[in-house]
């Protein structure tokens, strides 16, 4: 009704230019714009999930975390004995010595006789020589005592040695049934899944990474996502960063993606990567020629490091590393990103 009072007031020819006036100015902002610029490629997509239930991250967490911190014992059992040995070794030297210094003295004091007041009356020529015999038999009482109460700390000494030992070599075989059976939670859990033993992926050609800081008994630090991630606008725990810088510090630079908000595993957590195998990120296909040789060459790296970074597990190629079980088959849905086929996982301690 509107347009039909325009039109009667002002004509069809009036009425057309108004209308086209009325769209150049609601246009013209977008047309006084300079062209806009190419716009930038898209960034490369997150993978997906890591793959397997809760259930089976759950389990192979606790499998690796249990025989990552029994190994540390281990290895510190190993130390401890190590040391009480060598000090066992002094202290047997020391009894040694001990032993020999106090014969010496006893032979001499039996050589000159106990001194008693008839004795050194009948065999003292004269009152200088009386006391200077008692003198010579005092100062070898004296040092027969010191010498026999530091033999007998020493022998103490071996003796808490020779039970500390004993102890560390229980402790070592209790660690070492630890860590026995952890390996046999991990292969149940992966078995369950149809995760049977896989070779390959390892390389002693892989460049060696600066190691990432450990508590005074070599055990790891507990970390929290508390420092910013470089790959998304989440964060990541300090451990993950580290082992990111040091991934890129040996060439391994292609995109890389670590937090996620949302589903399971340890994105969310701040203690997982994803490094793509393509060097345009994330492609949905199975790497093949020089993009699977580099995912080889990254997931080896982590492999070799994974002491010195505190790796929990890669997963790459249809496979699962733990520090426990080494390589170990580890399908998906079929697809290349829970299959792992275009991106190598990293799961962080």
């Amino acid at each position: 009704m509107r347009m039909t009072a325009i039109a009667r007031l002002h004509g069809p020819r009036r009425v057309t230019a108004w209308l086209v006036s009325a769209v150049l100015l609601a246009v013209a902002p977008t047309l006084l714009v300079a062209p806009a610029a190419r716009p930038a490629a898209a960034a490369p997509s997150s993978p997906g999930d890591e793959g397997g239930t809760k259930k089976l991250r759950d389990a192979l967490e606790a499998a690796t975390k249990g025989h990552v911190e029994a190994t540390n014992r281990l290895e510190n059992s190993r130390k401890r004995q190590k040391q009480l040995g060598e000090e066992l070794k002094r202290v047997e030297a020391e009894i040694a010595t001990l032993t020999e210094e106090v014969g010496v003295i006893a032979a001499e004091s039996y050589r000159r006789g106990r001194l008693t007041p008839f004795s050194a009356l009948l065999n003292s020529a004269s009152p200088e020589a009386f006391l200077e015999r008692a003198a010579r038999l005092e100062m070898i009482s004296q040092r027969n005592d010191k010498q026999l109460r530091l033999l007998g700390e020493a022998l103490d000494r071996a003796t808490r040695a020779k039970q500390a030992i004993d102890a560390e070599v229980r402790e070592q075989k209790r660690q070492v049934e630890i860590i026995a059976k952890k390996k046999r939670d991990a292969e149940r859990a992966l078995a369950a899944v149809g995760g049977g033993a896989a070779g390959g992926l390892i390389s002693a050609n892989s460049p060696l990474a600066k190691p990432a800081p450990r508590n005074s008994d070599g055990s790891w630090p507990r970390e929290s996502c508390s420092v910013d991630d470089p790959t998304t606008s989440g964060c990541i725990t300090p451990r993950t960063l580290h082992a990111l810088n040091q991934a890129k510090a040996n060439g391994y630079r292609r995109h890389v993606s670590c937090y996620r908000s949302g589903g399971g595993g340890e994105h969310p957590k701040g203690r997982a990567c994803d490094f793509s195998a393509a060097a345009g990120g994330f492609e949905n296909r199975d790497a093949t020629g020089g993009d699977k040789s580099y995912g080889d060459a990254v997931a080896a790296f982590f492999v070799k490091n994974a002491s010195r970074l505190g790796v929990m597990y890669v997963i790459w190629y249809r496979k699962i590393w733990m520090p426990g079980t080494g390589w170990r088959a580890y399908n998906g849905n079929g697809d290349p990103a829970s299959d792992h086929t275009n991106h190598v996982h990293l799961s962080m301690l």
